[in-house]
């Protein structure tokens, strides 16, 4: 049906060439590019089957990207590497006029925030060359917001308020590690909170905000309340909504390790000195902290991600709570990979399976709410991340 490229060889980067390859009446050719081809090569081999080809491009420079696209014509990239690449990959996606998925929203090198106004400012663009651009298409974001349009299509006339949970009440072992990029990890849950909430935005100190939330088959877990990007875009596509918000679970150690590694400086962003060398403190403290990619053979628990929902459905009020619970044990018996991998890396295969399918096409630059939920809902169940639904019960928010 079509082929595809993904940049992008980390966990997340693991488990979307692992399902393309499952799926070859959809995705007839695959190659998996990255720095370090020999992270693609090793992909590649577990694979098997010849399914996956490889190849090395430094997502920073344009030139070898174009030069990559122009080679292997894919139908469509799905940027799977650094969100300070989004832009250079949609550069080069441009030049060559090829669509682009990715899961993340650019993030500055020199500046730890979340934002579309970058990405969206390729509207125009990707509409005049008639390529489509898929953004957030992971979890949370990208399930999160199809669950909220799912919810809006079918469940409710409006929606008023939003809060989206994320539990990861896995165990790995280690004393201290990130789930996914330490660097990236690290600078989206030590920045302010912020929600939306009567047409404004109102910030708060990190992790502020907190208080116990149950999980279906997992029990009460603290949450927090952190900044997310897919707030941003869901108050302006649902404009409705009176509040909308987003809840994190951290455990305590892990919370202190966090609170030492920002006191002793070693979180920041800005280069320093050291034996005549520049170096970043985060991007050092990444090079000695577990790599997210091995933590996988000793997860065992449970992630459980949802949106709880309240609104209007025929003049009365309504409440829902839809959710996925994934196993890490599971994950890591079909990919080698964690949950928090799995759970980002699947609906990335689905987003472009959309796209080859003519489902989520059109010319412009979309965040996936914004096309019709409901195959990708059917998609979900069929590939290994089933949702669950809960009708008027007490979201606890």
């Amino acid at each position: 049906m079509g082929k595809v490229l993904v940049i992008g060889a980390g966990g997340v980067g693991t488990v979307v060439v692992h399902k393309m390859a499952s799926l070859p009446e959809v995705f007839t050719d695959i190659m998996l590019a990255s720095r370090t081809k020999s992270k693609c090569d090793a992909i590649a081999r577990k694979i098997g089957g010849d399914r996956v080809k490889t190849a090395q491009v430094d997502a920073d420079n344009v030139p070898q990207l174009v030069a990559l696209i122009r080679t292997f014509k894919p139908d469509i990239v799905v940027n799977v590497a650094l969100p300070y690449q989004d832009l250079t990959i949609m550069d080069a996606c441009l030049e060559t006029e090829t669509s682009y998925l990715d899961t993340a929203n650019y993030e500055p090198r020199d500046e730890a925030r979340f934002e579309y106004k970058w990405q969206w400012a390729y509207r125009e663009r990707f509409r005049d060359a008639g390529i489509t651009a898929i953004l957030g298409c992971g979890f949370d974001p990208g399930v999160t917001s199809v669950f909220t349009a799912y919810a809006a299509k079918h469940h409710f006339d409006e929606i008023h308020y939003l809060d989206i949970v994320d539990c990861n009440a896995g165990e790995h072992g280690k004393a201290f590690a990130t789930n996914f990029n330490p660097e990236i990890n690290i600078r989206e849950v030590t920045q302010k909170g912020k929600y939306f909430e009567n047409g404004q935005w109102i910030e708060t100190e990190p992790h502020e905000i907190h208080k116990p939330l149950t999980y279906p088959g997992i029990g009460p877990k603290e949450s927090y309340l952190i900044y997310h990007e897919e707030l941003e875009s869901l108050v302006k596509n649902f404009p409705t909504l009176k509040r909308a918000r987003f809840w994190m679970t951290f455990g305590q150690e892990y919370l202190t390790h966090l609170r030492v590694i920002q006191n002793i400086g070693m979180a920041g962003i800005d280069p320093i000195l050291y034996e005549g060398h520049e170096i970043v403190p985060i991007q050092f403290l990444k090079a000695v902290l577990p790599n997210p990619g091995d933590l996988g053979k000793d997860y065992k628990g449970w992630t459980s991600i949802g949106c709880r929902i309240r609104g209007v459905k025929g003049g009365k009020e309504k409440t829902y709570y839809i959710y996925n619970n994934c196993s890490h044990e599971v994950a890591y018996a079909e990919t080698g990979t964690q949950a928090v991998s799995y759970t980002t890396g699947v609906p990335a295969m689905i987003g472009a399976m959309m796209y080859l399918k003519k489902l989520w096409k059109k010319p412009g630059v979309f965040n996936v709410e914004e096309f019709d939920p409901d195959p990708f809902m059917d998609a979900l169940n069929q590939h290994g991340l089933p949702w669950n639904e809960i009708h008027d019960a007490d979201l606890e928010l």
